[in-house]
């Protein structure tokens, strides 16, 4: 049997958090199911929803925990547990305002840097042996408070380039799952600063 790869997105669920900052792993998973043409399941059993693909040979699943943020890891353990995904086949995608927006970091394990769906998941899944990309959000200049910016709407003046940015990190959710962490580093990791397909690497 193929290989499954997780690939979840991290984000609150409800009407009033849609499209916001802090749901782009949301977005970017919404964005995988609408151009795999992958119908989404509310599966009460896990506590997300769920939406089903094949890549290439490679099964994948999205998924998107309906527990709030901060308790993200109990629905990403559920499906894990559940299908017998390895740590090592599990990518987690997260909003991080201190990075500038444009900029992606995929990395095959660390910390948590303060993110709290991150730490959810960590405790959960009892490693930090997991795959993460953060989007980067940016963060409002001098506001060290940042809940009403991360739970705010990008602006106009930020939608085109999060919606570019988005595009490439589908792309490199895509890649991490056929080729591999390594080859979607190298591709993808950096600045995009202009179309799609233009990246300033770091």
């Amino acid at each position: 049997m193929a290989p499954l790869h997780l690939i979840v997105g991290l984000g609150n669920p409800g009407k009033e958090y849609a499209g916001t900052r802090h749901n782009a792993g949301f977005l970017l998973v919404e964005k995988l199911a609408q151009k795999w043409e992958s119908d989404w399941a509310l599966e009460k059993k896990f506590n997300a929803r769920l939406a089903r693909h094949e890549l290439d040979g490679r099964r994948a699943v999205l998924c998107e925990p309906q527990t709030f943020m901060n308790a993200s890891g109990e629905a990403v353990a559920s499906v894990a547990g559940f299908y017998r995904v390895p740590s090592g086949q599990v990518l987690v995608v997260v909003d991080d305002a201190d990075l500038p927006l444009g900029e992606l970091r995929l990395r095959p394990s660390g910390g948590a840097g303060g993110h709290h769906g991150l730490e959810s998941v960590e405790k959960h899944l009892g490693t930090r042996d997991f795959a993460r990309l953060r989007v980067g959000i940016g963060r409002a200049d001098g506001i060290r408070e940042i809940t009403n910016f991360v739970l705010g709407k990008f602006g106009p003046s930020e939608t085109e380039l999060a919606e570019r940015v988005l595009q490439v990190a589908c792309d490199q959710a895509e890649c991490w799952c056929v080729a591999g962490i390594q080859k979607a580093m190298n591709q993808f990791n950096g600045i995009i600063t202009g179309p799609a397909n233009e990246r300033k690497k770091l």
